[in-house]
């Protein structure tokens, strides 16, 4: 028996690894309430007010890890500025993202969301800061089916701070 499958047997989603997996969370939710403190079902919860009535949260931050590598996606965009020769203040990057719009292609369009006290360009994810985050009006389009993960941060407020 390796990864679960006797040989001859074809595996009801045609992967191993993904029918060993729904056994154990089928058991674990038949032992006891299977809910984490921070995931994106608990994000969605808690903007939608399921958690938290008016809670005025308005955003679901996430990070998309890509497929080849595992690591986290960073994009890349410029803000502008009329004052400058080129017409652009700075480039900004982002490990964080707020989804604006899933297109029929499997692309969406994500705004980065940055901490403004990091300043323009972030060298690392360790060290992008997620407390006050904000929109930075900056959208760049990717291809869902290129990431294999997502992490769901907390719940924020991007639009509706006083």
């Amino acid at each position: 028996m390796g990864c679960g499958c006797e040989k001859g047997e074809v595996s009801p989603s045609g992967s191993c690894v993904v029918d060993i997996v729904e056994e154990i969370v089928a058991a674990q939710n038949d032992v006891v309430e299977n809910c984490c403190a921070t995931s994106c079902e608990q994000s969605i919860n808690d903007l939608l007010g399921e958690t938290e009535p008016s809670s005025g949260l308005d955003t679901v931050p996430i990070i998309l890890y890509c497929k080849e590598n595992c690591k986290p996606f960073q994009g890349f965009g410029a803000l502008p500025d009329s004052g400058t020769p080129s017409g652009l203040d700075c480039l900004v990057s982002s490990f964080i993202f707020r989804a604006k719009k899933v297109l029929a292609n499997d692309c969406a369009v994500l705004e980065l969301v940055a901490n403004p006290e990091d300043g323009c360009g972030f060298d690392s994810p360790c060290e992008q800061n997620t407390a006050n985050l904000e929109a930075t009006g900056i959208c760049i389009t990717v291809d869902l089916k290129c990431f294999c993960h997502i992490t769901c941060l907390p719940a924020v407020s991007l639009f509706n701070n006083n």
